[in-house]
């Protein structure tokens, strides 16, 4: 199989996905054109903990029957006959650190449908604008377990320790005994960096046996990447302050990681930190902010990483307290994360825009 990566395929097939649009996604896909993937990574709120069952007469206040068969929203989720759709051109694979041939636990192998989850995260919203804006195959694939922090345990490749409150934060593959490691993988026990080194090997399994896991598809594009992070960095006054530092190191690594060095990046910021707010809260939620291509402070972010602010989305809820389930939380983040990631996707396909003597328009200086 050819594998393809780092093509903006999707964002050029956006400027002609005008009669797909108005699809549903029940038609199957077209499987001549390779899948366009994206990772969903973060620990329990991209995991998912929005309530689906509405848990008998009345409705469970906040669950997403409640939202969709009685509040009438995100119509799209039911079919014509009233129950749960099955969106064809947008399969869903999770994956999870536990049980399973080498550690890798398997929750979902099918196209996108609520029946098959029994709670939800932001994937569904994400499928709904990234499935109507491309007639290639998506494939949404998050491999992701909760209770995790950038500081320790998704630590990237790269990252050097580093003086914090009078002692030695460990870098990559070290440990609290030995903060600068051996230059190896530990073998046994917890690392720094562990969790991130087991979800992007099992995110590189599934498309490594793509077939398994997309049946008919002719190869991939890793076209962008979702994150939705930060809880447990929050309660670490050392983590929370190099925060930036390792999410500037974990995107430039994803993308080296996966052959991807054009594949966008979108990530939402904890819902119950409020711009403007102090504490370890908004240390993490500036450094979300700062690698937003709209804050100029990194240029190599400039049109391929945006953040999304999700505060007015929360409903009053907070990141570690899961939003209280309520599914429209997990929905409009997942909405608005997939419009951002199609808006970067289409700011990198468009044509540069031409001057007055029909010559490119210079780039204004940043």
């Amino acid at each position: 199989m050819r594998r393809i990566t780092g093509v903006l395929t999707l964002a050029a097939m956006v400027l002609v996905g005008v009669v797909h649009a108005a699809d549903d996604g029940s038609a199957p896909p077209d499987m001549s054109k390779p899948v366009q993937v994206f990772i969903l990574m973060g620990q329990s709120n991209m995991v998912g903990l929005g309530k689906i069952d509405a848990g008998g007469k009345g409705g469970a206040a906040g669950s997403l029957e409640e939202a969709v068969k009685q509040n009438k929203k995100y119509p799209y989720l039911l079919d014509a006959g009233g129950n749960w759709a099955v969106r064809n051109d947008v399969r869903f694979v999770r994956v999870m650190s536990g049980k399973g041939p080498g550690g890798m636990q398997l929750f979902n192998n099918e196209p996108m449908t609520v029946t098959k989850c029994k709670t939800i995260g932001p994937e569904f919203g994400i499928a709904k604008q990234l499935g109507d804006k491309t007639p290639s195959p998506v494939m949404i694939l998050k491999s992701c377990i909760g209770n995790r922090s950038l500081g320790w345990d998704l630590l990237p490749p790269g990252s050097e320790p580093y003086q914090a409150n009078g002692k030695t934060e460990p870098g990559y593959w070290g440990t609290p005994e030995n903060p600068k490691g051996t230059g190896a993988k530990p073998t046994e026990g917890w690392y720094a960096g562990k969790q991130y080194d087991d979800d992007v090997s099992f995110a590189k399994r599934v498309l490594t046996d793509l077939n398994t896991y997309y049946p008919g598809a002719r190869g991939f594009d890793v076209a962008g990447f979702f994150f939705w992070q930060g809880e447990k960095d929050c309660g670490n006054p050392a983590h929370a302050a190099r925060y930036e530092q390792n999410l500037v190191q974990f995107i430039k690594q994803l993308r080296t990681d996966f052959n991807a060095p054009n594949a966008k990046f979108v990530l939402g910021t904890l819902g119950e930190s409020k711009q403007g707010s102090g504490g370890n809260g908004g240390m993490v939620l500036n450094a979300q902010m700062a690698v937003d291509s709209r804050s100029e402070k990194y240029p190599e972010f400039k049109g391929n990483v945006a953040t999304v602010y999700t505060h007015p989305m929360a409903q009053g809820g907070s990141g570690n307290g899961h939003y209280g389930g309520k599914a429209e939380v997990y929905m409009d983040v997942g909405e608005e994360m997939g419009k951002t990631m199609v808006q970067l996707l289409e700011a990198g396909a468009a044509p540069a825009k031409k001057g007055p003597k029909g010559k490119p328009t210079p780039k204004k200086k940043s």
